[in-house]
């Protein structure tokens, strides 16, 4: 699995709006049924009320790769360019024999 948290920091409340027109609009609805996509979320930031967060997790690169070469990309663009946002990532892949610290997790 590989996840990408990609941060978007805009200016009065376009991070947000950019978010609620993806949801809105159904373009969130179809990445999330796209094969492979495994999690697309968004949060707000407590600590930045201009920053909104992406969670987005596939099931590998292929998967990413699919959902880039999509015309939802060509959407997803126009929009960051329509709120004026700016962008940073992180990508991380799943440990599979990495063992969890149970004890600290509280389900």
């Amino acid at each position: 699995m590989i996840t990408v948290n990609l941060r978007y920091t805009g200016k009065n409340g376009s991070a947000r709006s950019f978010a609620g027109e993806m949801m809105e609009s159904g373009t969130v609805a179809a990445i999330r049924a796209e094969d492979g996509n495994l999690r697309y979320e968004y949060f707000v930031s407590l600590d930045d009320p201009e920053t909104v967060l992406l969670i987005d997790s596939w099931r590998d690169q292929a998967a990413i790769d699919a959902h880039h070469a999509s015309p939802m990309m060509a959407k997803i663009a126009a929009l960051r360019e329509k709120y004026d946002l700016h962008m940073t990532v992180e990508r991380f892949t799943a440990i599979e024999d990495e063992p969890r610290d149970e004890r600290f997790i509280r389900r």
